[in-house]
């Protein structure tokens, strides 16, 4: 009987080590800034791509240049 107990609580303070590990990751993956940064840097990485650059700069100086001519007309 002692030995069930002992093996009983051994078990226990397993499963209390595994949920602390478990929680400590939960809480390092949902931190916001974390999230904040890797969303960020996953945009930064997108933008910088060439094609993505380059339309953006086009569409950019298409809007310009439509306004410019609303202006002006």
């Amino acid at each position: 009987m002692g030995r069930d107990t002992e093996r009983i609580e051994r078990e226990i303070e397993e499963a209390r080590t595994r949920l602390a590990s478990t929680l400590d990751e939960i809480a390092v993956r949902a931190d916001p800034q974390r999230i904040a940064d890797d969303t960020k840097a996953v945009v930064m990485a997108k933008l910088n791509q060439p094609k993505v650059k380059y339309s953006l700069i086009g569409a950019g100086a298409l809007v310009v240049g439509l306004v410019l001519v609303k202006l002006f007309r």
